[in-house]
């Protein structure tokens, strides 16, 4: 069974930053395209980065485009979103995903994805 935790999120003021990181286990399964999320509340899950397994490709929503960076290490089995310039309509719960025996694209649509993190809250005070 395949699990993802995410880790990271609280509380900020408007312009600050935080960072958010996922693992998933079992370890062999870091190396899966993966994703991150964001949902507001009574909204729709919305896509807000991805990356390749290998890290070498990454793609961004344009609300994040030059805020966020999405990373990970495959050595510690972890994956990253540097999140800086942090915006009141940033605040949302943030879910990482990844895509069993996908490794050379990247995917933006929540159904391409086939495991789920618990979500962690990010609120971004202004």
């Amino acid at each position: 069974q395949v699990q993802l935790v995410e880790s990271g999120g609280g509380l900020v003021q408007a312009g600050g930053s935080l960072r958010l990181s996922c693992a998933p286990s079992p370890r062999a399964f870091g190396s899966a395209a993966m994703g991150w999320f964001r949902q507001a509340p009574g909204k729709e899950r919305e896509f807000v980065a991805a990356i390749t397994g290998s890290g070498s490709g990454t793609y961004y929503a344009d609300s994040v485009k030059g805020r966020f960076t999405i990373s990970r290490d495959n050595a510690k089995n972890t994956m990253y979103l540097q999140m800086n310039s942090l915006k009141p309509e940033d605040t949302a719960v943030y879910y990482c995903a990844a895509k069993s025996g996908a490794y050379y694209r990247t995917y933006v649509r929540a159904t391409d994805y086939d495991y789920w993190g618990q979500g962690t809250q990010v609120t971004v005070s202004s």
